[in-house]
Order: structure tokens, then sequence, then C-alpha cells
């Protein structure tokens, strides 16, 4: 592993390639990669504080995710436990120190809390040694809880978390929590501007954007896995497109009620109407300052278009409204983006939109059986959908999409 200075000098760049992530997501799950990979540990989880409670909010497992084919993601369930000493991470949020404990089983009785083993009788896993760390911002305010389980000798044999390593796991864990924070107000900032599509239209709920934005995630992985790309030009891409991904129909604010809000079918002219919700939320992003500007702009503007070329709308310039020079119809429309045409982020989020828009129930239509919304998809495969997007949904992201389901419900009617 190293001497103590060849850590701090791993953890300082761990703590600043943290810092870089913007969406709260995918930043808890860096941060508990790396946190296991600074211990080497086989598995962990991460909490994260909201008011009396800690929410279980990413999970890693080497044991079992060896267990999965390749490309299939270990699924798990989120769930709240009460911030109190009688839990192991309750214990460390009110303490506020780090908890290293070297085998569950046997847990000195002057402690309040024990090891709820409901998880190992599940799946046939054994936690033995445990390291629960303190997430602290900058006030010294504990804003979640990171959990380390069994750390690994060289052999691959479960050992006890050293204690050599406090002061540097105690740095990163902070440097972890002020992340968090900034990471949070971002998604905050972005679910507010989906707040305002909100007022206008209600089908864009928060849970919807989540949904799309988690299944476009999943749906990226599996292809740039399937493509061998670079992890660190994985985790930059996750990045953007989770953020952009969110604020898909962020242009129907500029929409008018009477279409927006019509029950009925629309009229040929409203529809052309409905359309330019691509052009004006691309428009707010024309100014391009950071990659997720760039990113956004092309989720909005092209997640309508089609493989087969019969999309909207089209080789159009967001700021002038005209087709671009070369791309004219004879009646004077741009002519739609097909195939590769279409920037990859686009034809992502177009099956996790419509993924999500078929799979739940809205004002007007109730929630297709998943297996009618997975024929559907299927068949679209070369005409609505990229062809291989939709051969990656199927043999890998499944599970993950049902799993995502479970974690953004939409609140009941």
């Amino acid at each position: 592993m190293g001497g103590p200075d060849s850590k701090l000098i791993k953890a300082l760049h761990l703590g600043l390639e943290i810092s870089q992530i913007k969406d709260i997501d995918l930043l808890l799950e860096k941060i508990l990669t790396e946190a296991r990979s600074f211990t080497n540990c086989d598995a962990g989880s991460i909490y994260v504080k909201e008011g009396d409670l800690l929410r279980f909010s990413h999970a890693q497992n080497d044991t079992m995710q060896r267990r999965l084919p390749v490309g299939r993601k270990l699924p798990y369930a989120t769930f709240t436990v009460p911030i109190s000493t009688s839990s192991i991470a309750g214990y460390v949020s009110l303490n506020g120190s780090i908890l290293n404990i070297p085998d569950v089983s046997c847990i000195d009785p002057v402690y309040p809390f024990s090891f709820n083993s409901q998880y190992d009788e599940m799946t046939g896993y054994h936690t033995r040694s445990m390291l629960t760390v303190p997430l602290k911002n900058h006030r010294d305010d504990v804003i979640g809880v990171l959990q380390l389980i069994n750390a690994m000798d060289r052999d691959g044999s479960v050992i006890p978390f050293s204690g050599n390593n406090d002061d540097i796991i105690t740095y990163f864990a902070n440097s972890a929590a002020n992340a968090v924070e900034r990471a949070k107000m971002t998604r905050e900032i972005i679910l507010r501007m989906n707040r305002m599509a909100e007022m206008r239209d209600p089908k864009e709920t928060g849970p919807h954007v989540n949904r799309v934005a988690s299944y476009a995630v999943a749906l990226y992985e599996a292809w740039a896995a399937r493509k061998r790309l670079q992890q660190q030009e994985i985790d930059k891409n996750r990045d953007v497109l989770r953020m952009a991904a969110m604020l898909h129909d962020v242009g129907k604010v500029a929409i008018s009620d009477t279409i927006l809000k019509k029950p009925g079918r629309f009229t040929p002219e409203e529809f052309d109407a409905m359309k330019l919700h691509t052009v004006y939320g691309a428009d707010l992003f024309s100014d391009i300052y950071s990659d997720f500007d760039e990113s956004a702009a092309v989720v909005i503007m092209n997640h309508h278009e089609r493989w087969d070329g019969n999309g909207y709308p089209g080789h159009i310039d967001p700021r002038t409204r005209q087709p671009l020079p070369g791309f004219e119809t004879g009646q004077g429309g741009a002519r739609g983006k097909r195939g590769a045409e279409i920037p990859l982020f686009g034809r992502i989020v177009a099956i996790a939109d419509v993924y999500d828009a078929l799979s739940c129930s809205r004002c007007y239509k109730d929630a297709w059986d998943h297996e009618k919304v997975l024929d559907t998809i299927r068949e679209e495969a070369g005409k609505q959908f990229d062809p291989e997007l939709v051969e990656v949904l199927f043999e890998c992201c499944l599970d993950s999409f049902q799993q995502i389901a479970k974690l953004y419900l939409d609140p009941a009617i």
C-alpha cells in the first residue's frame, strides 16, 4: 500500500478528483469506490443524512458482483435508518468519530449498537471487519456516513482494518463531505429548473427526470464497456450526461398553456409549436461555458430525433430556428437527423425517456405492462431508436432499469 507519505499524496489526489464531480449520485458512488480502493476492502456502503434519518444511498460488494454476468450492476435497495445509537452508522453519525470494528460478530457489549446481519443471511455474504467513518463538512457537521467492509490482505483473506490510516481517511472523508454538499446544491438548482417546467407540464416530475437521467447513465455505462472506453472518459461523460438528461424537457417552459395542457390530440399546427420545446431548451445553453452546457444543449435538442430520420427538430439552428444550409426540405423545413448524425447522448436519452413514459401512469394513461414496453422498444430498433443501444439495453440494463424505477417512485395520486 506504500508508506504514510504516499498514502497522503494519494488521498490529496483523490480529494481533488472527487471535487470535479458535480452530480450527487455519481459523486457518492465515486467516493465509495475510491475509499474502498484506498483501504483495500471488499465491500462498502454510503449513507447521506436527511434530517433525523440516514438514507442508505449506494452499496458496492466485489464478492457479490463477481456472481453476476459481465456488464450487470449489483442491485440494492434504498432505505432510511433513524440516527440513533442502536445502529453502527447511527452511532458514528451521532458520535462524529471513526469506529473500527475488527469482527462484527464480537462487538464489545459496552457499545449500545449491534450488527444487523439481515443482508448476510439473505445473500450468504459474511461480514467481518468494518470501518465506519463520519463525513464532516467544513463546519464540522456530519452530513453522512461511509461504511467500509472486510479489509483484505494480499492473499484475499479478510483482516481487520488498520488503524494507522485514520488521519488520512478522515482527511479524505472531510473532502468528500464538502464535495457532497456542493453536488447537492447543483442537483437542487437543476431540480428547481425542472420544477419550473413541472408547473407548466405536470408530467415533468422530479422522479421522472431522475429516472430518465439514471436510465441514461446505466445505458451509457453498458455501451461504454462494450466499446472498451477508458474509465476516466466514462466517469467524465457519466457526470455531464446525468445532469444534462435531467433537463431534457426544460424548454417546455416556453410553450403556451393552451398547447401544453390540452387534454386531446394536437392539431398539426399545435404539434409543430410543441416541437419547439427542443429548440427553446437548447437555446438556454447555446453559450457554452462548460462540458455540461454543451451536453445539456445536445440532449435537449436531440432526444426527439429518430434513427430513421423522421424525428424533430432536425438540422436547425436553435437561435434562428432556421434550417442549416444544405439540410432544407422541399417544404422549407429542416431535414430530420438520422442514424449517427444524432449525437450519442441524444440517442441514449431518447430510449430512456420513452421507456419511462411508457412504464409510468399519467393523468391521461395507465402504465403499460413491462413486457409491452420492452416489445415496443424492441420493435422500434432501427426505426425510432439506435439498434445497437437497444441491443445493449436488453443484454445489460434491464435489471438496472427496474431497480432505478424502484428508487424514484412517483408520488401517490
